[in-house]
């Protein structure tokens, strides 16, 4: 009657040692786990940040030199378009180093060992 589906096999109650160490597993796991929704968010701020910094330096840049230094070029939109660029290639490179750093993250080594 053991195998029959009303009366399935009942297993023996995990004891303590087991219930706290998945415990502590689980812990562990979500300590290590940072993609939550404040990480995104965060994410999202500083790679707008990184975008947005270089491209105001260099509108700025090209502000003070069309101030000082007049002509037939406009530094402003030279310097701005520059700015832009190193402002998305900062942005890129920090996104591809972080989806790197979280592809090599172990996803299931989350054993406790305990030493004697």
């Amino acid at each position: 009657m053991a195998d029959s589906p009303k009366h399935p096999e009942r297993r023996p109650p995990p004891s303590l040692a087991d219930q706290v160490g998945a415990k502590a597993k689980r812990k562990l796991k979500a300590q290590r786990d940072t993609t939550g929704i404040w990480f995104g968010l965060g994410m999202m701020g500083l790679i707008g940040w990184s975008v947005a910094i270089p491209t105001l330096l260099g509108a700025a840049a090209g502000i003070w030199l069309d101030e000082h230094y007049p002509g037939g070029r406009s530094w402003t939109l030279a310097l701005l378009v520059a700015g832009l660029a190193i402002g998305c290639f900062n942005a890129w490179h920090w996104v591809t180093k972080e989806e790197k750093a979280m592809r090599e993250k172990p996803e299931d080594d989350d054993e406790l060992k305990f030493h004697d």
